[in-house]
């Protein structure tokens, strides 16, 4: 059995999955660069930058992941240039499919590490655990993920996802 920290971390993983597929829900490739008037991101820029920190979180656990190149990765790396059209994003449901194999990787590889994995201090400058790197880099995804409610809203949806 995980430890509740190693579940939280495996429920907290579940639950911002499932939010970004509601915010995505009926969106085209065109409402995913929608741009908002002020500076910001559009929402492909979002679940790309996303999946290119859920590269880090696998690197993190041990594991390798496939769903963006090195080029990809910078395209929606910190401090990118911001997508502006739809031929400069990757497929939108490329990038949806990817936040699903994302999310199933890292649900694995949290549920197969052995007792203490996530204990060991991986920056001793800093005194972080591995769990201190997951829970960081989760609260980055949910600090993006509220993000897309206003960029579905962008699309003219019109609609809550939390209610």
């Amino acid at each position: 059995m995980r430890n509740s920290r190693e579940q939280k971390l495996l429920d907290d993983f579940e639950r911002t999955t499932w939010l970004i597929e509601k915010q995505a829900e009926g969106l085209t490739h065109g409402d995913s660069v929608l741009q908002l008037p002020f500076r910001g991101n559009c929402f492909n820029w979002v679940v790309g930058h996303i999946l290119e920190s859920r590269h880090r979180i696998l690197e993190i656990l041990g594991e390798e992941a496939s769903w963006l190149s090195p080029e990809e990765r910078a395209r929606y790396g910190r401090g990118s240039e911001p997508i502006t059209t739809a031929a400069k994003a990757l497929p939108f449901e490329r990038l949806l499919e990817a936040v699903r194999q994302s999310h199933d990787r890292i649900a694995n590889a949290l549920q197969a590490r052995p007792a203490g994995y996530f204990e060991e201090i991986i920056d001793p400058e800093r005194q972080r655990t591995r769990a201190d790197r997951l829970a960081w880099f989760h609260w980055h995804e949910t600090y993006h993920t509220g993000q897309l409610e206003i960029l579905r809203q962008l699309a003219g949806t019109d609609d809550a996802i939390i209610r």
